[in-house]
């Protein structure tokens, strides 16, 4: 049995029945399911942990993280109109490269989107802990949480996110509900999120001082390890708040339940990028502007805390009650991409089958959702930040660069299949796409690489245990 057998794209989107996820959904909830996914704790927090990496320079490191995000983004464009089946970056290397590249990105894929929800958790129980305190301190009400039910055994103190997990199972509980539902819902939210920021910029740009962006770039360009031990530079915090940008793959998973797949993926998938690109020029310029990336750099709730130190208090309650209600559309796009890429690999064979059933009522896949719901919500009550907002980038950077190849791979191979979207100069986004990859890849700090490859180690060593010999294609 090789390990490059390969599925045909002729056969990607045939299902056998109670194993098809059904179509509900148009480009409006496409774009709101990518905006959702992208604008959230890359912006509202991470953006003070790449400043802390990157002084003003972070700017640089926004626009070198957009510019790969957006080749990837075109890359996913055409092959998603091609293949309109869930599964994303697993399904495209199932059909260009073969299965065990497959295997490793879609394995990389349920470390991407577990880890995102995971993070998104931890930077929505921030917002929420510092609401709860300021309700404190204005209103004299007894209701912000011990410390110990606040964070993480890494804060002192701490012991368990309770917030985090809470919130991770509300979101599941909304995705078994249905998958319209939980995307119109997430709509509406998405506007509430794009008001927050739009206040902060309206706000913190007027205060735009010139001397907060000297020096500019104090810890250079390329990664190296600073004095406190920790690795700096434009393209170290290029490496993390590339977490900022990603969320577009989220509509991919969505193809199998989409109404128009041939219109509305490109739609939503470029659509939600440009949007997402401007909000974040415009947000970061105002935040490194308006104060010195020294003061809001550890904070877990950057924008706020600029707000409070610009002296508009209400601004900053304004920001983090939106960030409390809107940062759950994050979770609830990567708990969707998370679930959908379980789904597909189940339905291959390649995990157990018994979990790619699908829900009669709902029409969602209850099975993976729930136990996605444990792993992320466990892992969020106890994780740092920062650890795993970087091993999630990890995932995400393997899932890009295959995505990259497979372009330029199907172009070769396929010349003739038809293409409702083809990538303009194929030939250049997707190497750009792969080779941009892989250069963050490698300005992750060493112990996320580290740890990255023995995941995959770990599903390599399932995959000839268990995976090969189950797969659908073998038998």
């Amino acid at each position: 049995m090789s390990l490059f057998r390969r599925k045909s794209l002729d056969s990607v989107t045939v299902h056998e029945a109670g194993r098809r996820l059904i179509p509900t959904l148009s480009w409006p909830h496409l774009i709101a399911l990518g905006i959702g996914a992208i604008v959230g704790t890359g912006i509202y927090t991470l953006i003070g942990v790449g400043a802390n990496l990157a002084g003003p320079a972070v700017l640089i490191s926004f626009a070198i993280a957009g510019a790969v995000c957006a080749c990837a983004a075109l890359s996913y464009a055409e092959l998603s109109t091609m293949m309109p089946a869930a599964g994303s970056a697993y399904t495209y290397s199932y059909s260009a490269l073969g299965e065990v590249f497959a295997w490793v990105v879609g394995w990389s894929l349920i470390l991407e989107y577990s880890l995102v929800v995971s993070t998104v958790a931890v930077g929505w129980s921030g917002y929420f802990v510092g609401f709860l305190e300021w309700v404190h301190t204005q209103l004299g009400w007894n209701v912000h949480l011990p410390a110990w039910l606040a964070a993480g055994p890494h804060v002192e103190g701490g012991m368990i996110n309770l917030p985090a997990i809470i919130i991770t199972w509300l979101v599941a509980g909304m995705l078994m509900a249905g998958t319209k539902e939980s995307a119109t819902l997430n709509a509406i939210l998405v506007v509430f999120k794009l008001i927050a920021l739009a206040i902060f910029v309206a706000v913190a740009l007027p205060a735009f001082d010139s001397a907060n962006l000297q020096p500019f770039m104090p810890y250079g360009f390329a990664k190296s390890i600073g004095p406190d031990g920790v690795e700096h530079g434009v393209m170290a915090a290029a490496a993390i708040i590339f977490f900022a940008f990603y969320g577009f793959d989220a509509i991919s998973t969505a193809a199998e339940e989409t109404k128009n797949p041939g219109r509305d993926l490109s739609i939503g998938i470029i659509g939600s990028m440009i949007g997402c690109t401007i909000v974040y020029v415009l947000v970061a310029l105002a935040a490194v502007g308006a104060m010195s990336y020294a003061v809001f750099g550890h904070s877990a709730e950057p924008l706020a805390l600029i707000m409070r130190q610009l002296g508009h208090p209400t601004a900053a309650m304004v920001i983090g009650v939106i960030a409390i209600i809107a940062l759950p559309t994050v979770l609830l796009a990567f708990l969707y991409g998370q679930s959908r890429i379980f789904f597909v690999m189940s339905r291959d064979g390649l995990l157990p089958r018994s979990l790619s059933k699908v829900n009669a009522r709902t029409g969602t896949p209850v099975a993976t959702t729930l136990f996605t719901a444990v792993v992320v919500s466990a892992l969020a009550g106890v994780a740092r930040l920062d650890e795993i907002a970087a091993l999630a980038n990890a995932g995400t950077l393997a899932a890009f660069t295959a995505v990259g190849v497979c372009l330029v791979v199907l172009r070769l191979r396929e010349p003739n299949r038809e293409r409702t979207f083809r990538t303009p100069l194929a030939f250049v986004v997707g190497p750009l796409a792969a080779l941009g990859c892989i250069y963050l890849f490698i300005s992750l700090p060493h112990t996320t690489q580290l740890y990255f490859l023995l995941w995959n180690l770990a599903g390599l060593v399932l995959y000839f245990l268990y995976s090969r010999r189950h797969a659908l294609i073998a038998k």
